[in-house]
């Protein structure tokens, strides 16, 4: 994209928040569960969406707002997908149970595999590229290998259903959030554990009795956030023990039961999220104070997420299958 060249060697600058709508892509015939931007700098104006209408698409979001490859290998809802490292293929994970990798440019799927579960989140291992966890409704968390399509590890957190997954830097160990909430209790919200050894480090770090949709790591500290089904996000330390900030709250959007994700902007400064509304919310980071509100979609907005390289340019998605490109 000769959009995307300029800023490839240059330092990012200042996020700002978006003000105007660019592009409104609307292919999906169900709800858009996930949107990534390609993490190849240089291919970076590719976007990937995974939609409950069993569809995988990739959009040039940068340039033209058209959408490039449709992928309809999945039977069931796509709940997960990610681009791998390399940007040339896609992993996608759905409730048919079927894992797929996908030739971006072909559409051949390189590697099927079926699961025992019907899958929820998928992410990839920070520096071994050939490496994923994935979780779904199951107690069981599992960590794969591409190279053998074999499970690796399997990590048994005596829970129903895994909402996501976040790595900490490195990938020594991963976070799992899960629906592990009731009257009483509320351990296991948030699992911690040692990625080698499969070992569960800590499942205290969240007290209060709400799930947690999403989880981001900030780009700069050691410092992650937590999406919750209180209608607030909720900032930790990203070292043992993970101590949650109470100083912190950043609060004012509505979750009400959707798994909305929640991002940070590159340099660090806002923290975006969707809201159940169809708004759009930022927040500045280290004052957790509302700096804007976008009224983005009608629908629940499940996902914000700001793009790699170029500033300020975001892209949301909703229940209604919209995607939109904002700057």
């Amino acid at each position: 994209s000769e959009l995307i060249k300029p800023y490839l060697g240059s330092k990012y600058k200042v996020t700002e928040a978006p003000k105007s709508l660019i592009f409104y892509m609307s292919k999906h015939s169900g709800p858009v569960n996930e949107i990534q931007w390609c993490p190849v700098r240089e291919q970076s104006h590719m976007l990937l969406s995974a939609s409950m209408d069993k569809t995988v698409k990739v959009w040039d979001a940068v340039d033209t707002g058209c959408c490039l490859k449709t992928y309809s290998c999945h039977s069931c809802a796509v709940r997960a997908a990610q681009w791998s490292s390399c940007g040339r293929r896609i992993l996608s994970g759905g409730f048919d149970s079927m894992l797929h990798l996908t030739d971006v440019e072909t559409g051949k799927q390189i590697l099927s595999s079926k699961t025992e579960f019907r899958i929820s989140a998928l992410k990839f291992h920070p520096t071994e590229s050939n490496v994923f966890i994935c979780g779904g409704f199951s107690p069981e968390v599992k960590a794969w290998d591409l190279r053998t399509s074999k499970v690796l590890r399997v990590y048994k957190a005596a829970v129903q259903q895994t909402l996501d997954i976040l790595f900490l830097p490195e990938g020594r160990e991963f976070l799992t959030s899960t629906d592990a909430v009731s009257r009483d209790s509320a351990d296991r919200t948030i699992i911690a554990w040692d990625f080698q050894s499969a070992a569960k480090i800590s499942n205290q770090i969240f007290h209060e009795r709400y799930t947690c949709p999403s989880l981001t790591l900030h780009p700069k500290e050691s410092v992650f956030v937590a999406q919750t089904n209180g209608n607030y996000m909720a900032l930790f330390s990203a070292q043992r023990p993970y101590r949650i900030n109470k100083k912190k709250r950043y609060e004012g959007h509505k979750v009400e039961g959707f798994a909305v994700g929640c991002e940070f902007s590159p340099d660090g400064t806002l923290l975006v999220t969707g809201s159940s509304d169809g708004k759009v919310f930022f927040y500045n980071y280290r004052t957790s104070r509302i700096i804007r509100t976008l009224s983005a979609h009608k629908e629940a907005c499940v996902s914000a997420i700001f793009h790699p390289v170029l500033p300020s340019l975001l892209a949301t998605c909703d229940w209604a299958g919209e995607i939109k490109i904002w700057q």
